[in-house]
């Protein structure tokens, strides 16, 4: 397929329908111009992730009231990050007879504490009977409940539109757990179990490593990975490709294998939000389904038990409970 042929989203969520190597969804010419390529280069296509790596911005985000520089396209464009989760090729990961493997990377990445899902997969049950997986990370809401309470401006948002917490600065009130409407927000209420290997690393609020006794954690949304040309960690972990990360600003998203046009994707799929009527205005968009483009019937309830695949390795750890 010619590199600057729009294939359309329904085929590209699809991974089976599409030819290979995968090709891009987008023009050509807009390619090349987000690679920073000239009007005669060839654009390599293996490295997508490239589409969103930031170009000359900087020193990653540092602890509120230090500097930093936000994430921009090649042109300057301050990026919008974003994430669209496509519940027709998610299953729960059933296909693969284990826990779902978003959740247990995104755990494993961040030596999340048990029991942290900061992308859980609830089973929710559907109108006419039977369930759909829904991968529910933060929603990096643009309107964030949790931004208006915190006293101490620990939760901020950042100019790409994702939503923040300043382990230096929380103070553990929990203010922000009970005012965010989508439960995902987690304390440790205890001193967690570290590997040793994270002691080393060095804190920002874009990847929260160590854990802190009495400070409230979430989803982080990876903009250090996206920023380093590498796809966050559920995005990665995900078997079936359903999970996409963007830049609204660019109109681009990637599963990895195929890019497209996320505004196109979006409306020609008709996405929605989790609890719109809120007014949140949240970053993460969902594409209805069940699981049915990876051969999964909605009658076929049950998703295997979450997994912490690093707690064994710590001393602790396997007992341990916020």
């Amino acid at each position: 397929m010619p590199l600057g042929q729009i294939v359309p989203p329904e085929q590209a969520a699809t991974p089976e329908s599409s030819p290979k190597p995968w090709a891009a969804t987008i023009p050509r010419r807009r390619l090349l111009r987000m690679l920073g390529l000239g009007a005669l280069a060839v654009a390599p296509m293996p490295v997508l992730p490239e589409l969103l790596r930031t170009a000359g911005s900087g020193r990653p985000l540092e602890p509120v009231g230090g500097p930093r520089k936000p994430a921009t396209t090649r042109d300057g464009r301050i990026r919008q990050w974003t994430m669209i989760i496509d519940l027709r090729s998610c299953d729960g990961c059933q296909s693969v007879g284990g826990p779902p493997r978003c959740t247990a990377a995104c755990i494993q990445g961040h030596l999340a504490p048990e029991p942290m899902e900061w992308i859980e997969v609830y089973e929710q049950e559907l109108a006419g009977g039977g369930t759909r997986f829904v991968p529910t990370p933060c929603q990096q809401c643009q309107n964030p409940p949790c931004n208006n309470v915190c006293p101490v401006g620990a939760t901020f948002s950042t100019p790409e539109g994702t939503v923040l917490i300043d382990q230096d600065r929380c103070i553990g009130c929990r203010i922000c757990m009970a005012a965010c409407p989508y439960d995902r927000r987690f304390f440790n209420w205890g001193e967690p179990p570290t590997p040793p290997e994270a002691r080393l690393a060095d804190y920002s609020p874009e990847h929260q490593v160590p854990a802190r006794k009495g400070t409230v954690m979430k989803c982080d949304f990876c903009p250090d990975m996206v920023r380093a040309g590498t796809l966050p960690y559920c995005v990665q972990g995900c078997p079936n490709d359903a999970i996409y990360y963007g830049d609204l600003e660019e109109d681009i998203a990637t599963n990895g294998k195929v890019v497209v046009s996320a505004s196109r994707f979006l409306s020609e799929n008709d996405a929605f939000r989790q609890r719109e009527e809120l007014g949140t205005k949240p970053r993460v968009y969902y594409i209805a389904g069940h699981g049915e483009a990876v051969g999964r019937d909605a009658f076929s309830p049950g998703r295997a038990e979450t997994e912490w695949p690093w707690t064994e390795i710590v001393d602790g750890a396997v007992t341990w409970h916020r």
